[in-house]
């Protein structure tokens, strides 16, 4: 029994032996057979990758040239129900709960911004206009960009786009009566009782100066009546003359913050033809006479001078040649007054053209 567990335990040795190294050969083999299959896989991966390249640099065949084919397919119609529908989500989104595609928030933060930039530049705005309002004067200008020689302007001009014409025939009210009109109006503040109430008597030919008052006290105006312009006054003569074919103007300086004119003497006013013949132009009348008188002068402004009334010198054309077309220019003469300019023609003068008829 002995010799055979002994033999036994040979024969278990001997089969041990042989077959370990059977089990490491079919484990290589295995192996092999393992990497053997991954390097055709990776083989197999480049050979597609070329061919994708060789395909890509061929070249396109006669059916790709057509572009039609690739031209994007036009999207079917929407029905007015279904653009209705849109417009309705887009104005209010039930499942997002979004007003115009904003969220409540989202509208919150965006008036929440716009409410700060304006109240922000609002306050700028006013900031600077409070600074430049400070910085100024209301009386006088800091500056003054007006020059000093004055310009003059007539009354009446009822058609300014077409220039300072005056035409009419004196037969016929209706051409006339524009012009009546027009100084009518521009009289009524020189009414005899308006001036006694609002200015003062003043008398001499001198300036009216006042500067000794406080900067916003109130300046005194001279009296300017409009009885003085005699018979162009409109008070004897409703119609100022055109009626019986003897027109009469108003003309004025304008008015220029303390400027005093004349250098100390009056300046005056004198009309005559422009252009053409001054025969047809006959006699000329200036009421109440032919200068600006200087007590009405210097001018304050207007929130100091309230009732200051511009003097006047009205001129009448008493005996005008009838159906014939003048170019008249009434100008200022006086000391430091232009009215030759090439460039201003109401600087220091004012021209128009004067045509009566029967």
């Amino acid at each position: 029994m002995h010799l055979l567990f002994t033999f036994l335990k040979i024969n278990i040795c001997l089969t041990l032996l042989l077959a370990f190294p059977l089990l490491r050969a079919s484990d290589n083999i295995i192996n092999i057979k393992r990497a053997g299959s991954l390097h055709k896989h990776e083989l197999a991966e480049a050979m597609e990758v070329e061919q994708e390249g060789l395909v890509e640099h061929q070249p396109l065949e006669q059916d790709d040239l057509n572009f039609e084919k690739w031209k994007p397919k036009p999207k079917p119609k929407r029905t007015l129900h279904e653009k209705i529908d849109d417009l309705k989500t887009y104005l209010w989104n039930a499942e997002t709960k979004e007003f115009m595609g904003r969220s409540g928030k989202s509208w919150s933060l965006i008036l929440l911004f716009y409410s700060a930039l304006y109240i922000f530049l609002a306050a700028m705005f006013a900031g600077g206009m409070c600074c430049l309002m400070w910085s100024i004067s209301p009386y006088a200008p800091t500056y003054n960009d007006r020059v000093m020689p004055p310009g003059m302007t007539m009354f009446p001009h009822v058609d300014v786009a077409h220039g300072f014409d005056i035409a009419f025939n004196a037969s016929d009210r209706s051409s006339w009566k524009k012009y009546a009109k027009a100084l009518e109006a521009h009289l009524k503040p020189y009414d005899d009782g308006v001036q006694d109430r609002r200015n003062i008597n003043c008398e001499g030919n001198t300036y009216f100066k006042q500067e000794d008052l406080e900067e916003s006290a109130e300046r005194k105006a001279c009296q300017f009546k409009r009885s003085w312009l005699g018979e162009c006054s409109g008070l004897k003569d409703k119609d100022f003359g055109y009626s019986k074919g003897k027109p009469c103007i108003l003309v004025k300086m304008n008015r220029i913050l303390g400027y005093l004119p004349g250098q100390g003497t009056p300046v005056n006013v004198t009309c005559g033809v422009k252009k053409g013949s001054t025969e047809g132009l006959g006699e000329v009348q200036f009421f109440p006479e032919n200068i600006f008188n200087l007590r009405y002068y210097p001018y304050y402004g207007k929130l100091r001078h309230v009732n200051y009334s511009s003097p006047l010198v009205a001129v009448r054309f008493s005996s005008v040649q009838y159906d014939t077309q003048l170019h008249v220019q009434c100008k200022l003469n006086g000391k430091g007054i232009i009215n030759d300019s090439a460039t201003d023609r109401f600087l220091g003068s004012v021209s128009f053209t004067l045509e009566v008829g029967a």
